[in-house]
């Protein structure tokens, strides 16, 4: 064999070994490591740990909220009605008097397009209830239960504890 060919057949084992040993290297770092891994986990697990429990109420403290803010709707309609009228409904007549006159010689002002066009609702889609007290009134939502008591986010709402 010639020098020459000695020489190319060096050059190309060398050229291939480089070849494959960079190869090598590419290929290697393709993965995380299991301690990585652990790693990542850990830190999503400290995020959840500290992000869910505030996460969580939040949706029931925005259902109360929104009643508050519906039932404050439902109230400055009333004052309306009073406005024109120069009293509250009565009590039996509740909300229905807000959308169609109950009497019109009792409200002879009674204006000529609805107060309301539909029963004001709570968050839970439950109605709201209208009570008279004089010259002042109250509307009371039933919570989360629909039902008369009831505490934390099943507790009675009313108008007069939202304006705190």
């Amino acid at each position: 064999m010639s020098h020459k060919t000695e020489q190319r057949e060096k050059s190309l084992s060398k050229n291939l070994t480089n070849s494959i040993s960079f190869e090598c290297q590419k290929t290697q770092k393709k993965a995380f490591s299991l301690l990585e891994l652990l790693v990542v986990i850990l830190i999503l697990g400290i995020l959840a740990a500290a992000v869910v429990p505030q996460v969580v109420g939040a949706g029931d403290k925005a259902k109360v909220d929104l009643t508050c803010v519906n039932m404050s709707t439902a109230g400055r309609t009333l004052d309306m009605f009073k406005l024109d009228n120069g009293v509250y409904p009565e009590t039996e007549e509740g909300f229905d008097a807000l959308m169609s006159n109950p009497d019109s010689d009792k409200y002879p002002n009674y204006s000529s397009n609805a107060y309301l066009k539909e029963y004001p609702k709570d968050a839970w889609r439950g109605k709201m209830i209208y009570i008279k007290k004089g010259n002042d009134f109250d509307i009371v939502s039933y919570g989360a239960d629909r039902k008369e008591g009831g505490e934390d986010y099943s507790a009675d709402l009313k108008l007069s504890g939202c304006k705190k």
